[in-house]
């Protein structure tokens, strides 16, 4: 073995090390986007010779990768017609005000829609109801959110198609001849968990904050006095009364330079019209100040002297109460935003994303765990965990609910009209996807073209459109999955998969074969807390055959085992993107998800390694 080692030491294999271990030092690092250190890597192994331009770019031609594709523009036909929505209502509904209901009817909810459309999509979905149902229940949202994460990862054991890993498993298993999955091979082995995990976090919950531990700070606010008083609206939002000989009449918003000169924004502007005030907050740029215009702004420089701004430009101050907003609801709203992982806004302020351009809407508050940040926030670098308080039309905050490439919208006041674009298409969405399913079950076409079909029937029934599918797509997860597909073509031709294989047949081959699937689902759960899940399913799942190909045993079992380790990232937030994103709206520390995640990281590795044998003998 030493001397296999060795020798392994003086091939191309070491240079498949050293650069999948830079790969792994640049995830941790997160510098750079991890899309973009798979494209990195990608050239890397073009320049080196290591592999071939045809083994490099073989990703881009794999099935899996535009089922996958597929798969997303499925889930925005689940959000687009209402449905993932509505059962977002229907709980709320029969909850009641049972936290205990809440908790499984939540867990339950997330898991089986999350076997079917993407888990990240739908706790973004659920995030808000969660929020509401702690405000409602005056209930901590660490009680909540962590259920929520937990089920999301849960739901990628159920099905197939429920997460990437589970597909790439699949994937390397067809590839070497070894077998294949069904869509349903993974629901037993989902189920035991998710009724664990439901147990488990009934009993956890109490380490997280206990029901009188609630404070409004840290739910959502569901009114506009909640918002003021929480981000403390009053200091910074003033209304100024343009008087008759004011040199703002006859310039529009632009020409007045106000941010650059005072520090000031505005926001929207009151202006009566037949006999009614109308309130403008979108496209202000080019509006003319008029006589008798209200103009609400936003001050970033507490120091700027109000009384001698208003003496030089012929202004009135006016007061400002909570409950002026709350007169306008009918034209301007507000809601609560913060930067999706790894999406385009993280590391950017708003005016480097043009943010009042691109969506007609201005940030008024920014919290960074738990702390409201001062100054001109329009300047303000954003950060994963960021709480962002926007304003603007209704329509626009409902635009935004469904652009959710950068933001997504945690919550929103109860006035807003939750319509969503293809409501009247739901039952023709419910359609398409059953008939996917069945197809899929049935195995009467291959599974990708299952898709296509069903995202084919969503575009003829409108439940889609052109723009919309296109853009429900996350490019950056295929291109990280394709980046990161020829380390195993590489590790396979180099020796790497051999090596690693007879140091874990020589360690862990003479104790049994349950500890040779507690030794695959540890290295997964290790090597999952630096790279994504899916990236640790395409670098695991090729050993874990080869092992039970030269233990002349079945590769069922072992590739079970490594589907359902790598979904089982639950013991940091950066494990995986959906812990990530619960970490801000449910006021959680690093430290709460290892208390968490870590028990239950073992529970299920038990249960797994014990329940996977009978399921699929060896």
């Amino acid at each position: 073995m030493n001397a296999d080692l060795f020798t392994a030491l003086h091939t191309p294999l070491t240079a498949v090390i050293v650069l999948l271990l830079g790969a792994i030092f640049l995830f941790i690092q997160n510098k750079l986007r991890m899309d973009t250190v798979a494209l990195v890597v990608m050239l890397a192994f073009c320049l080196s010779g290591i592999l071939t331009v045809e083994d490099v770019f073989a990703g881009f031609s794999d099935p899996n990768i535009i089922l996958i594709a597929l798969l997303f523009i499925v889930a925005d036909g689940l959000v687009r017609t209402g449905v993932a929505y509505q059962v977002s209502e229907w709980l709320m509904h029969v909850a009641n005000n049972s936290e205990t209901k809440v908790l499984i009817l939540l867990m339950l909810s997330v898991a089986g829609l999350g076997s079917f459309m993407s888990s990240t999509g739908i706790v973004a979905i659920f995030i808000p109801v969660v929020l509401v149902i702690c405000q409602q229940m005056h209930i901590s949202p660490k009680r909540l959110m962590m259920p929520l994460s937990m089920a999301g990862l849960i739901s990628g054991m159920m099905t197939l198609i429920a997460t990437a890993p589970n597909l790439v498993v699949n994937a390397e298993l067809v590839r070497t001849q070894a077998g294949r999955f069904d869509f349903f091979s993974f629901t037993p082995i989902g189920l035991i968990v998710l009724v664990l995990g439901v147990f488990y976090m009934l009993l956890a919950r109490r380490w997280l904050a206990s029901p009188e531990q609630h404070n409004p700070q840290e739910t959502a606010r569901y009114s506009f006095n909640d918002l003021i008083e929480s981000y403390q609206l009053h200091r910074r939002i003033k209304r100024f009364v343009v008087l008759a000989d004011s040199d703002f009449i006859g310039q529009n918003v632009e020409e007045l330079h106000l941010r650059a000169n005072y520090g000031l924004n505005i926001l929207a502007i009151e202006r009566w019209k037949r006999f009614r005030p109308i309130f403008m907050a979108a496209s202000l740029g080019k509006e003319e100040i008029r006589h008798k215009d209200l103009l609400m702004m936003d001050i970033s420089q507490p120091d700027l002297d109000l009384s001698e701004f208003c003496r030089t430009h012929h202004l009135e101050l006016a007061p400002i109460r909570n409950v002026h907003f709350s007169e306008q609801a009918k034209s301007i709203g507000m809601a609560e935003i913060t930067p999706i992982p790894d999406g385009s806004a993280v590391g950017k302020s708003a005016v480097q994303l043009r943010f009042r351009s691109h969506y007609g809407l201005n940030i008024i508050g920014i919290k960074r765990n738990g702390e409201l940040l001062q100054g001109n926030l329009a300047e303000e670098i954003l950060k994963v965990g960021d709480l962002l308080l926007v304003v603007g039309q209704w329509k626009l905050l409902q635009q935004l609910r469904d652009k959710t490439k950068s933001f997504f919208l945690l919550s929103y006041p109860s006035e807003i009209d939750k319509a969503v674009p293809a409501a009247s298409q739901a039952w023709h969405a419910i359609f398409a996807i059953a008939t996917m399913v069945l197809l899929m079950v049935t195995g009467v076409v291959p599974n990708v073209v299952a898709a296509l079909i069903a995202c084919l029937m969503l575009g003829k029934f409108r439940c889609i459109d052109a723009k919309s599918a296109y853009a429900s797509i996350h490019w950056p997860s295929l291109i990280l999955i394709v980046g990161m597909m020829p380390f195993s073509i590489a590790l396979q031709k180099t020796g790497g998969v051999d090596l690693a294989v007879d140091f874990m047949i020589h360690t862990v081959g003479t104790m049994g074969k349950h500890w040779m699937l507690i030794s695959l689902f540890m290295l997964c759960a290790v090597v999952g807390l630096f790279i994504s899940n899916t990236a640790t399913a395409i670098l695991v799942a090729p050993i874990a055959i080869s092992m039970a190909q030269q233990l002349q045993l079945s590769p069922m079992p072992f590739a079970m085992t490594v589907a359902i380790a790598s979904s089982a990232a639950f013991m940091t937030p950066i494990s995986s993107p959906v812990n990530t994103m619960v970490l801000g709206p449910g006021g959680y520390k690093f430290a709460d998800f290892v208390k968490i995640g870590v028990p239950f990281t073992l529970l299920v590795m038990l249960v797994t390694v014990f329940c996977i044998p009978l399921l699929f003998p060896f």
